[in-house]
C-alpha cells in the first residue's frame, strides 16, 4: 500500500458528512413510527422531508463511507511507522468499534452505523491488496448487488405495511420518548431489525464507498490536479444528470408522492437510489474539496471531524437528552420542517464540544477508547 499524507480536506469532507448524517438521523430520534411511516401532511413538513430525501439520505452517509475506506491506508501507515503488524491492529480496531456500536445502539441510537462499519471492515481487507482499477471494478459491482438488497426490502416494507396496526405495535418507538430505561429498551428491542434494513439499505453501497476510498488513497486523490479529481471534474455533467431524476424520484416515492398504485415506478424510484446517491455523493465530493480550498474553517469544528467517532456518537447523546423524557421530553412534538434547525444545532453544539475536548485533550473522549482497544 503507497504512502498516504493527511489530508485537511478529508476532514472537512468528514464534518460536513457528519452534520449532513444528523440532519437525516434526528427524525429517527425525535418521532414516533406512526409519523417516519406516515408522510406528513403540512406543506412545510411534506417539502422539507422531500429535500431531505431527494438531497441528504444516504448521501452523506457515502461520503462518511468514503473516507473510513481512505482511513484504512492513514491506519496501515501509521502502522508501519511503529514497526507494528498492520493486521493485528486492524482486526483489534474492528472488534473496537464493534463493542461501541453494539454500546451506542442499545444506549443511544438504533440506527447504529459503527457495527455495520466493523462487518463491512472486515470484507474490506480480503481487497486491500487489490489496484486501484480492481477496487472501482469492485466498488461498481456493489452497485447492481444494492439493487437486488433494495428490491428485497421494498417486498419486506410492502409485507409489513400491509396491516399498519400491527406494524406500529411491533415495531415500537414511541417509548423512546420516555425515561432512559424505557428508551434503552426500545432501542434494545429495535436494534435487531432496524439493523437488517440497514444492511439491506447501505450495507453493499457502503462497501462500494470504502473500496472507493481506500482506491482514492493509493493514487492520492486528494493531491492537487488528481486524475481522479479530474475524472469527477470531466464528469460533473454526467453525474448530475444522473443524480437529479434518481434522488428526486426516490424522495418522491418515499415521500408518498408517487401513488401506490404506480408499484412499478415506486420500485423503479426506490432500487434506483442504488446508483443515483454514489452519484450525488461524487458531487458533492468534488465540491467539498473546492470549499475546502477556497475557504478556511473554523478549528473546533476540523478538529471535530478528526475526532469523527466522538462527534458521531455526541450528536445521538444530544439528540437523545433534546428528545427523551430523561431531558427535554421533545419527542413527537416537531415537525420534520422544524427538526432541520433542531438538527443542525445539535450537530453544531455536539461538534463544538468534541473540538473544545479535543484541543485540550488532544483527542476526542472515545478515540483513545478505540486506539487502546487497537494496541496503537
Amino acid at each position: 500500500m503507497s504512502t498516504v499524507r493527511r489530508s485537511n480536506e478529508v476532514d472537512i469532507i468528514r464534518m460536513a458528512a457528519l452534520i449532513g448524517i444528523c440532519v437525516v438521523n434526528v427524525p429517527f430520534m425525535a418521532l414516533s413510527v406512526e409519523s417516519l411511516f406516515t408522510p406528513p401532511d403540512g406543506f412545510y413538513d411534506k417539502s422539507v422531508g422531500f429535500l431531505v430525501e431527494s438531497f441528504l439520505q444516504l448521501k452523506f452517509f457515502l461520503l462518511f463511507s468514503f473516507i473510513f475506506g481512505w482511513g484504512m491506508a492513514i491506519q496501515y501507515k501509521s502502522a508501519e511507522s511503529k514497526g507494528q503488524s498492520f493486521a493485528r491492529r486492524y482486526f483489534r480496531r474492528m472488534i473496537g468499534l464493534a463493542m461501541l456500536g453494539i454500546a451506542h445502539a442499545i444506549l443511544v441510537f438504533s440506527g447504529d452505523i459503527l457495527f455495520l462499519y466493523a462487518l463491512l471492515g472486515t470484507f474490506l481487507w480480503l481487497i486491500k491488496d487489490f489496484t486501484p482499477r480492481r477496487l472501482i471494478t469492485f466498488a461498481a459491482w456493489m452497485l447492481p448487488l444494492s439493487m437486488i438488497f433494495l428490491t428485497i426490502l421494498a417486498v419486506l416494507i410492502d409485507a409489513v405495511m400491509a396491516d399498519k396496526a400491527i406494524s406500529f405495535s411491533a415495531l415500537g418507538g414511541a417509548s423512546l420518548g420516555g425515561g432512559f430505561l424505557e428508551a434503552t429498551q426500545a432501542r434494545f428491542t429495535d436494534w435487531p431489525i432496524t439493523f437488517g434494513f440497514l444492511v439491506l439499505l447501505q450495507g453493499p453501497l457502503a462497501l462500494g464507498a470504502f473500496a472507493v476510498g481506500l482506491a482514492a488513497a493509493k493514487t492520492d486523490f486528494f493531491s492537487e490536479n488528481s486524475d481522479g479529481y479530474n475524472l469527477i471534474q470531466q464528469h460533473l455533467p454526467l453525474l448530475i444528470i444522473i443524480a437529479l431524476p434518481t434522488n428526486i424520484l426516490y424522495a418522491a416515492v418515499v415521500g408518498g408522492i408517487v401513488p401506490e398504485t404506480y408499484e412499478i415506478l415506486s420500485l423503479l424510484g426506490f432500487v434506483l437510489i442504488a446508483i443515483g446517491a454514489p452519484a450525488l455523493s461524487l458531487i458533492y465530493l468534488y465540491l467539498f474539496i473546492r470549499l475546502s480550498r477556497m475557504i478556511k474553517m473554523p478549528h473546533l469544528l476540523v478538529l471535530a471531524g478528526q475526532n469523527s467517532l466522538s462527534s458521531y456518537v455526541a450528536q445521538g447523546v444530544l439528540a437523545g437528552f433534546v428528545f427523551s423524557a430523561y431531558g427535554l421530553g421533545l419527542f413527537n412534538s416537531l415537525g420534520h420542517a422544524a427538526l432541520i434547525p433542531a438538527s443542525l444545532i445539535i450537530a453544531l453544539i455536539a461538534m463544538v464540544f468534541v473540538g473544545v475536548y479535543a484541543k485540550i485533550f488532544g483527542r476526542g473522549p472515545l478515540e483513545p477508547i478505540l486506539r487502546k482497544i487497537s494496541g496503537n
